[in-house]
C-alpha cells in the first residue's frame, strides 16, 4: 500500500516529519518497506515566463524561445509546438538531472544556443504520455521551483501489509492508525450532494440472486456527464499513489478507493439493457471479455454483475468492455458493493486477474463503507464533469450484518502480554482505533468490532491490539519461566536419529525429494500390474500433472537425483532418504503412510587421488553398510535372501533382507533397464528397508561384559566345499555348534583355480578362542576345534584341505 505524507496530513494533524513517521508505523505493525521522496533533486526545474517565440531559422519544427527565469532571460530551443508568447512553462536549467538519468546541459540545437529545455509532464514524471510541454496556471511566479510553486513535494511511503489488515489499504485506514499513535481525531472527507431530476429508482434496479455472495449492494445515477481529463491535482494525486490518469469519471472511482479503500465501478448507463443490474451466479461455459481486452470461460462460482440480457462485469475483480465509460458516455450509473471475500479470492485466482479492487474485496471489505465510498464518489463525479446526481440512491441490503462482540478480561492482558494496564487505559486504546467499548464490570470488557476490522475475532486479537498501541518498545523484557523436561525422546524417534547417524558417519548425504510426484513415477521401475505401489493416492489441488500423486516409493525420486548429479558430472554419490511413503485405503481420503529408508551409492569406493584405490563400489560396500545400520540398531542373525528381490534390481545380483522370517528390506544392483530410463549409463547400488520393521526388530542394549584376563588361541582351517554353499552356511553352523569357549569366527580367505576340483571352492576361516575364567590348554582348543570342524564337514559335505 502507498500512502503519500501530504494526503496523511489532509486527515490528521501530526508533527512528526516523514522518517519518524515511518519508524512509529513500523512499530505499530505497519512495516515500512521504502520512502521515496517525491521531487526531491528537481528544484532547478522551474517556473518560467516565455517573453518571446520564434520560428528556428533552420529548422521548420523547432522554436527557439527568450525565456524569463525570474532573474534573467535566457534562450531556449523547444520541439514543442503548443506553447506560445506569455505561457509559463516549466524550465529544467543545465546541471538538471530528470527523471531517467536524463541530464540537462547547454548546448548548441541546428546553430542556436539552448539554456535548458521545456518539459512536458511526461519528461517530470507526472504522465506516462504528454502531447506537448507543460503549460502552468498564470498565476504562477517565475523562478519558483516548480515543485514548490505547485505544491506537488511530498514523500511517498509504501507500506508492506500482512493479508490480516485490509483496513489499511486506504489512506485514511493509515491515517486512522497514525490518528491512534498520536492521540489525534481523525478527519473523515466531507461529502455533499446536490440531487436533482428524476429519481434513480425510476431508470434503473438492482436485484441481488444470490446474497450469500453479495450481501450489499448500492448504485447512484450521474447524468450529463462530459468525459475529459482530470484536473492536475487529481492527476498528480493518483500518480502520487502509483496509478495514472485515465479520463476524469475512471479516475475518481480510483481516488475513492485510495482514499477510502473501498473499489466502485463506473457503468456507461446506455449500455446497459433496460437499466436493470442483477447479481448473480454466472452461468458454466459462459464466455466474459473484460477491460482488458482477454476472454474468459466462468463457471457458476464465479460472481457476475449482469444487466437484462449478459454480463457486464466480474463481480469484485474487473468489468466488461460491453459496458465500459466512452468518451461520449453521459450517463454513469455508479456501482459500490460488498462482495464476500472467498468468492473474490477463488474467480481472481482461476482467471489469473489480480487487480486493485480484487485484492480489497478478497481480504475483507468494508460493508459499512459502501454509501459512503459512493456518495464521495458521486459528488466528485459531478465536480469535475459537470453532471447531476440523480435523486435518491439504490442500496440494496437485504440481510443486515450485524457488528461483532468479543469479550476481553483485563486479566489477559497481563499474562499474554506481561503488562500492567488500567482497565480505563484499554479502554482509551480501543476507542481510539475505532472500537467501541461496553464495560461490565469485574475486568469484563464488551469490545464491539466495527466492521472495517474482519481480522478481529478473538480476545487475543483484541490484546495484540493493545500491544500495537501501547508500543512493542514499551512491553518490558522479561525472561521466560518454566519447569525443564527431561523425558526421553520415544524409542521410534531416537532409532530415526540413529539410522541417520550411521548413513551420516559412513560417508552419505542426506536429500529430502518432494512427497508429490508424477502418476508414471514407479512405472519406470518394472513392477507388476498388481505391485500396491501403482495404486497412488491424488491429490486434490496439485500444482501440476508432474505432482499430482503422493509417492508410494522413495526409489523413483532418489535414482532422479542420482541421474541429476551425474549430469553434473558428480559421479561419486552415496545419497539417502528417511521419508513418508503414502499407501491408499480402501474409503479413506488420506490413506496410510510409512517410513522408508533408501540409499544409493555409485562411483568410486575412496576419493580420487595417488595414493586412494581406483575400484568402484560394489554389492559389498552396499551390503557393508547395510550390516553396519544393523549392528548399531541391535538387529542381528539376520538372512541375505538371494532367492527374493525387487524387480527394479538386477537378479543374482540381490537380495531381500530378513529378521525370523520378516522382510526387513531389499538391496542390490538397480537393473540396468530401470537405469535406462532414468537416464544412468553406469552401475548403481540400492538399498531400501522399511522403517517400522526396522524398530520391531530392533534390539536393546546388550549389557556389558568384563574383558577376559587370559589370552586367546587361534585355529585356521580350509574347507573344500561346494562352490553354490554360500559362506553364510558356515557362519551359521558356528553360531549353532555348542563349542565352548570361541569368541570370533572369521572368513578370510576364498580360492578357487589351480588344485581345486571344478566345482567345488575353497573356505578358509579363522575361529578365535578363549575363556573368562583360565587360560586354555592346547588339548582343550584341540578338542573344541576339531569337534567344530567335524560338524561342518558332516552338515556341508565338506572336506579339510
Amino acid at each position: 500500500m502507498i500512502v503519500t505524507y501530504n494526503w496523511l496530513k489532509e486527515f490528521v494533524d501530526f508533527d512528526m516529519d516523514p522518517q519518524q513517521l515511518a519508524d512509529r508505523l513500523t512499530m505499530a505493525g505497519l512495516e515500512v518497506d521504502g520512502m521515496v521522496e517525491i521531487g526531491a533533486g528537481l528544484d532547478s526545474v522551474i517556473v518560467a515566463r516565455l517573453n518571446r517565440v520564434e520560428p528556428h531559422p533552420d529548422a521548420d519544427r523547432l522554436t527557439v524561445c527568450q525565456v524569463d527565469n525570474g532573474t534573467e532571460v535566457v534562450q531556449v530551443v523547444c520541439g514543442a509546438t503548443n506553447h506560445k508568447t506569455g505561457d509559463l512553462i516549466a524550465l529544467a536549467q543545465p546541471g538538471t538531472i530528470l527523471p531517467g538519468d536524463f541530464k540537462i546541459k547547454k548546448s548548441k540545437i541546428r546553430g542556436q544556443v539552448s539554456m535548458g529545455m521545456l518539459c512536458s509532464e511526461k519528461e517530470l514524471g507526472f504522465s506516462e504520455e504528454s502531447a506537448g510541454i507543460m503549460i502552468l496556471p498564470q498565476d504562477l511566479e517565475p523562478g519558483v521551483p516548480l515543485f514548490d510553486a505547485l505544491k506537488l513535494k511530498d514523500v511517498q511511503i509504501e507500506i508492506g501489509l500482512t493479508p490480516n489488515r485490509p483496513d489499511c489499504l486506504s489512506v485514511v485506514g493509515v491515517a486512522r492508525e497514525v490518528a491512534a499513535m498520536c492521540g489525534k481525531p481523525l478527519r473523515l472527507p466531507e461529502v455533499t450532494i446536490i440531487e436533482g431530476g428524476s429519481p434513480v429508482e425510476d431508470q434503473a434496479s438492482v436485484t441481488i440472486k444470490d446474497d450469500d455472495l453479495c450481501p450489499r449492494y448500492a448504485a447512484r445515477m450521474i447524468r450529463d456527464v462530459k468525459i475529459g481529463p482530470s484536473p492536475s491535482w487529481m492527476v498528480s494525486r493518483l500518480e502520487s499513489v502509483g496509478m495514472r490518469s485515465i479520463n476524469n469519471v475512471v479516475d475518481v472511482t480510483n481516488y475513492v478507493m485510495m482514499e477510502l479503500g473501498h473499489p466502485l465501478h463506473a457503468f456507461d448507463y446506455r449500455l446497459l439493457e433496460n437499466g436493470e443490474i442483477i447479481v448473480k451466479r454466472a452461468s458454466a461455459g459462459e464466455t466474459f471479455v473484460t477491460l482488458d481486452g482477454q476472454e474468459h470461460e466462468l463457471d457458476n462460482a464465479d460472481l457476475m454483475i449482469c444487466d437484462g440480457n449478459r454480463s457486464v462485469a466480474m463481480a469484485g475483480v474487473m468489468g466488461g468492455q460491453n459496458s465500459e465509460v466512452q468518451d461520449d458516455t453521459s450517463t454513469i450509473l455508479l456501482e459500490s458493493a460488498y462482495f464476500k471475500p472467498t468468492s473474490i479470492r477463488r474467480t481472481s485466482k482461476r482467471h489469473g486477474l489480480h487487480t486493485e479492487s480484487s485484492h480489497r474485496f478478497e481480504r475483507g471489505a468494508d460493508i459499512d463503507m459502501v454509501p459512503v465510498a459512493l456518495d464521495r464518489a458521486a459528488a466528485l463525479i459531478a465536480e469535475l464533469s459537470g453532471g447531476q446526481v440523480a435523486t435518491g440512491v439504490i442500496d440494496n441490503y437485504p440481510r443486515t450484518l450485524d457488528p461483532q462482540i468479543v469479550e476481553l478480561r483485563t486479566e489477559r492482558i497481563g499474562q499474554l502480554l506481561g503488562l500492567e494496564l488500567e482497565q480505563q487505559h484499554v479502554v482509551e486504546l480501543f476507542e481510539s482505533i475505532a472500537l467501541g467499548v461496553d464495560v461490565q464490570g469485574d475486568g469484563l470488557l464488551r469490545v464491539e468490532v466495527p466492521s472495517f476490522r474482519p481480522d478481529l475475532e478473538r480476545d487475543v486479537d483484541l490484546i495484540e491490539e493493545v500491544a500495537r498501541l501501547y508500543g512493542y518498545d514499551n512491553v518490558p523484557v522479561t525472561l521466560p519461566q518454566g519447569a525443564m523436561d527431561a523425558e526421553k525422546s520415544p524409542l521410534k524417534q531416537q532409532l530415526e536419529t540413529l539410522a541417520r547417524n550411521e548413513l551420516v558417519a559412513a560417508g552419505f548425504a542426506e536429500v529430502i525429494n518432494y512427497s508429490f510426484v508424477a502418476p508414471q513415477s514407479c512405472s519406470h521401475l518394472n513392477l507388476s500390474d498388481g505391485d500396491p505401489r501403482l495404486q497412488q493416492v491424488r491429490i486434490l489441488n496439485p500444482l501440476n500433472e508432474e505432482q499430482s500423486v503422493m509417492r508410494t516409493s522413495l526409489v523413483p525420486s532418489l535414482l532422479e537425483t542420482v541421474s541429476r548429479n551425474l549430469a553434473y558430472r558428480s559421479h561419486d554419490l552415496r545419497l539417502f532418504e528417511l521419508r513418508p511413503v503414502f499407501y491408499p485405503v480402501a474409503g479413506e481420503t488420506g490413506g496410510r503412510q510409512e517410513l522408508r529408508l533408501a540409499a544409493v551409492l555409485c562411483g568410486r569406493q575412496q576419493p580420487e587421488g595417488w595414493a586412494q584405490s581406483a575400484a568402484d563400489v560394489d554389492f559389498f560396500d552396499l551390503k557393508g553398510t547395510a550390516e553396519q545400520l544393523l549392528e548399531a540398531l541391535k538387529i542381528d542373525q539376520v538372512d541375505f535372501n538371494a532367492e527374493m528381490s525387487e524387480p527394479y534390481l538386477h537378479p543374482g545380483k540381490s537380495c531381500a533382507v530378513m529378521k525370523d522370517g520378516i522382510q526387513l528390506g531389499t538391496m542390490g544392483e538397480v537393473h540396468p533397464q530401470v537405469l535406462a530410463t532414468f537416464d544412468i549409463d553406469e552401475p548403481v547400488f540400492l538399498l531400501d528397508f522399511s522403517l517400522p520393521e526396522l524398530v520391531a526388530a530392533a534390539g536393546s542394549h546388550p549389557g556389558f561384559q568384563p574383558l577376559s584376563r587370559y589370552p586367546d588361541v587361534s585355529r585356521d582351517s580350509a574347507l573344500l566345499i561346494d562352490e553354490n554353499v554360500p559362506a553364510k552356511a558356515i557362519m551359521d553352523i558356528v553360531a549353532k555348534t555348542k563349542v565352548k569357549n570361541i569368541e570370533d569366527t572369521v572368513l578370510f580367505d576364498i580360492y578357487q583355480g589351480a588344485g581345486i576340483p571344478a566345482g567345488k571352492k575353497s573356505l578358509a576361516i579363522r575361529v578365535r578362542y578363549r575363556s573368562t575364567e583360565k587360560t586354555l590348554t592346547e588339548e582343550e582348543v584341540s578338542k573344541a576345534h576339531g569337534k567344530l570342524i567335524k560338524t561342518l564337514c558332516q552338515q556341508l559335505e565338506a572336506e579339510i584341505r
